[in-house]
């Protein structure tokens, strides 16, 4: 019978680290105090372990998440980009100015058929057109540009679910 394995991220972690990283994963600003009695914790305890968390890139930030309806921007999309060129020099500078477009919000350097993957959002149809052909297409490396529409998105469980 083998034996399972660790992830190898989760090498090192004992379930009051997971315990606790499911509960800012629910709620990220949940204070060490609220982390503390929703564990049943000593405050110190609980500070001690999101330090030694922190200190060891376990945790490496916090993130709010906006309502991209709320903000004007109810349209979603992925625009898939294909690239004429694959030289290193091409491909980082392409993603750092990428990661820079207004309306990106997250960019994959992907395998396969595309080079990247963007998730883009905008006012309106003509925004994201205008989005596409003024931001990405001018790229000379830029060979072809695919845009799907997101209907509707939903987070996942994660690495950590039960």
């Amino acid at each position: 019978m083998q034996k399972a394995q660790t992830p190898k991220g989760a090498a090192g972690l004992d379930p009051l680290d997971l315990a606790i990283l499911r509960a800012l994963l629910t709620d990220s600003g949940l204070t060490n105090k609220a982390i503390a009695s929703r564990l049943g914790l000593a405050e110190s305890t609980c500070a001690y372990r999101l330090r030694t968390l922190r200190d060891a890139g376990v945790i490496v930030g916090t993130r709010v998440k906006l309502s991209l309806e709320a903000l004007g921007f109810p349209l979603q999309a992925i625009v898939k980009v294909r690239l004429g060129s694959h030289n290193a020099e091409h491909v980082n500078t392409l993603y750092s100015q990428l990661t820079q477009v207004p309306g990106v919000i997250a960019a994959f350097h992907v395998a396969g058929e595309d080079d990247f993957h963007l998730h883009v959002a905008a006012e309106n149809p003509e925004a994201l057109r205008d989005l596409v052909l003024k931001h990405i297409t001018v790229h000379r490396v830029v060979r072809q540009t695919e845009t799907q529409l997101i209907f509707e998105a939903r987070d996942g469980v994660g690495v950590l679910a039960q």
